[in-house]
């Protein structure tokens, strides 16, 4: 009897030997599918979309994306300042300008979101964060200066009142904005998502390049 129980134990734990690897990946597979739908609604509470979800390269949620074209998620307020002067036949005329505006960065959604999960980390690619959106708070006219025979004219006013978004949007891209978004989105992830492994993000595209904007006068 005791030779037989032995022998039974030793098969026992034989056994539980060579399933552990199977049982321990099945184990796994059950938890990383879990995480990919815990990650299918984080995105669609943050972004209002569904990314396409592979687990180990084996895609499990495939699905086309909401209308939704652009998540903001990082807004601040700025403030700009224009001014204008010039000189005709001695005579000269100037308009000074501020205004206060509210940069929002965030993601174009239009280009291909998706979601790796592997055991060892959660790869997420998406396009860089961008500049989407200016809003005009409010304009105030510092200075409106003719001169004798050399007037400010309403196109004068208006062209430099449309050079102030352009400078709030270079302004909000200069101070970093968009990087700060993307960091943003990182740590709306993180907080979400409580996953053993890494999130990290990968980005699908250059940064976009913001072209120059002169405010000198002209």
């Amino acid at each position: 009897m005791i030779v037989l129980i032995l022998v039974a134990a030793g098969v026992f734990i034989f056994w539980r030997l060579e399933t552990w690897p199977a049982r321990t990946i099945g184990q796994s597979k059950e938890d990383l599918e879990r995480l990919g739908q815990d990650l299918r609604s984080a995105f669609i509470d943050i972004a209002h979309l569904q990314p396409r979800i592979t687990i180990n390269n084996r895609t499990v949620v495939d699905e086309a994306a909401s209308p939704t074209a652009e998540l903001a998620t990082l807004t601040r307020q700025l403030k700009v300042k224009r001014e204008f002067a010039h000189t005709w036949a001695g005579s000269s005329k100037r308009i000074k300008l501020s205004g206060t505006f509210v940069a929002k960065a965030g993601f174009d959604l239009r280009q291909d979101v998706t979601v790796d999960v592997r055991p060892e980390e959660i790869v997420i690619q998406l396009p860089h964060a961008e500049i989407v959106g200016v809003e005009e708070k409010q304009v105030d006219v510092l200075a409106l200066e003719n001169g004798l025979w050399n007037h400010i004219s309403g196109a004068d006013l208006q062209n430099e009142l449309s050079q102030l978004p352009d400078m709030a949007r270079r302004q909000a891209s200069e101070i970093g904005l968009p990087a700060e978004a993307e960091e943003e989105l990182q740590r709306q992830l993180n907080k979400r998502i409580h996953a053993q492994q890494p999130i990290r993000l990968v980005f699908t595209n250059s940064p976009p390049a913001e072209s120059p904007i002169t405010s000198a006068p002209r």
